[in-house]
């Protein structure tokens, strides 16, 4: 099993303040979750973090990390949203996280 870190990563452009918490966790899960958007089993989302508009998400798995950063142009797209918003997803790391804290 991966360090957590190395499975964790940082999703910046979450549209801030348009649902509760709790709901727009379950949104990005459902995202990263999707095949279509190469995602795969979610271990977690940190939502909200100390960042506005930020997010961490960590898979169970490594790879699917780097299949999440491959693809080009991650939307969120959701009923509850009135529109799609694109994300910009990043591989965390420490200096990433020490910076966002």
């Amino acid at each position: 099993q991966a360090a957590k870190s190395t499975r964790t990563v940082v999703i910046a452009g979450v549209p801030d303040g348009l649902l509760q918490d709790d709901i727009m966790a379950d949104i990005l899960t459902i995202h990263f979750q999707m095949s279509r958007n190469n995602g795969g089993d979610v271990e977690e989302v940190v939502y909200p973090t100390g960042n506005k508009g930020v997010a961490y998400v960590t898979f169970e798995d490594q790879a699917v990390v780097e299949s999440v950063l491959k693809k080009d142009e991650h939307l969120l797209e959701n009923k509850r949203l009135s529109r799609p918003y694109p994300l910009t997803v990043t591989r965390y790391s420490d200096n990433v996280s020490s910076f966002l804290i």
